[in-house]
């Protein structure tokens, strides 16, 4: 059986994990998993590096589509997930219903964790624009902390570092001990969008069109449901 190299978003890691799982015990396939933000992926994959499968944001996929790194109809929309706040499991839960009502919930917070946006995460850089947006970017910048690139924002909430974190639903899911609070309110929120395709000169295509099957079965969607992902 094949071992297939995946190169994967973290965005999608909390239901990916157990599909994944799933997939080599009914296949025998052996995965070998990179996790990390879209744009690191997609840039070494740019770079000159060939996984089997790339699972990045949708602009991701289609910028490597472009550059014709990417097996021409092979790609797919998995599912999509806008961007949450969280608290540590227990905390009160404040008042974010509104854009004002989160402006002054962030400004009387003591330490806030989002991805940061030089890693390039999708709510990292969206969620500073926002700041800026809302005219309280340099109000937030000395409570501002950031986890290592590709990490989970929401850990820095066990560690006591950070009050409230924000990241796309399914990242802060996937930390043990941290508790959603609810989505970005209105037209603040953005929602990323998830897509899976075979490297043009992967050697295992057969295999990795066999993969991203199993991720568009009606088990991987309700999979992707209960991790805080919309199936596309």
């Amino acid at each position: 059986m094949a071992d297939l190299t995946i190169y994967s978003s973290i965005g999608v890691r909390s239901a990916a994990e157990e599909l994944f799982r799933r997939f080599e015990g009914q296949s025998g396939h052996r995965l070998a998993v990179t996790w990390g933000t879209a744009p690191m992926l997609g840039k070494r994959i740019e770079s000159g590096e060939r996984p089997d499968v790339a699972i990045l944001s949708r602009a991701g996929i289609d910028a490597l589509k472009n550059l014709g790194r990417i097996a021409p109809g092979s790609d797919v929309t998995l599912a999509g997930s806008g961007v949450a706040i969280a608290v540590k499991a227990g905390a009160a839960k404040p008042d974010i219903s509104t854009p004002e009502a989160l402006k002054q919930t962030l400004l009387a917070c003591k330490a806030i964790a989002y991805s940061e946006p030089a890693a390039g995460g999708a709510s990292g850089v969206y969620f500073a624009k926002l700041l800026h947006r809302m005219g309280i970017a340099d109000a937030m910048k000395p409570k501002t902390k950031f986890p290592p690139a590709g990490g989970f924002s929401g850990e820095l909430l066990l560690s006591g570092e950070a009050e409230l974190a924000v990241q796309q639903k399914p990242e802060l899911m996937h930390v043990a001990g941290a508790e959603i609070v609810g989505f970005l309110p209105g037209d603040l929120n953005m929602v990323t969008y998830f897509a899976a395709g075979i490297l043009a000169d992967s050697k295992n295509a057969e295999a990795a069109q066999a993969l991203i099957a199993s991720l568009r079965t009606p088990e991987a969607q309700a999979a992707f449901k209960a991790k805080g992902l919309e199936p596309a």
